[in-house]
């Protein structure tokens, strides 16, 4: 991946077909801004899917170190769901 152009929304705007291009030939981003400040990025659909499935088995693996995180320490002290729910249903009758 290129170093990420950065472009105003009005440039974006003026010129999204380029835009488009440049993400999908080049493999160039680009950092939209708006009043100065960063606001989006625009990337090739193929880079988008890619990153979106790193992230999604980053959250798996960190969801499942937390489940044996609490299956490691054990039910002591647990309330099961149902016993919380009625707690919950009491608390606001």
């Amino acid at each position: 991946m290129s170093e990420p152009v950065v472009a105003s929304m009005a440039e974006v705007r003026n010129h999204l077909a380029d835009v488009i291009d440049r993400a999908r030939r080049d493999d160039t981003p680009t950092v939209i801004t708006r009043r100065g400040k960063e606001e989006a990025v625009l990337v090739d659909i193929d880079e988008y899917r890619r990153l979106r499935e790193i992230a999604e088995r980053s959250e798996d693996a960190w969801l499942n170190r937390l489940a044996d995180e609490a299956e490691s320490e054990g039910t002591a002290g647990s309330v099961s769901l149902e016993d919380m729910a009625e707690a919950l249903r009491s608390h606001h009758a």
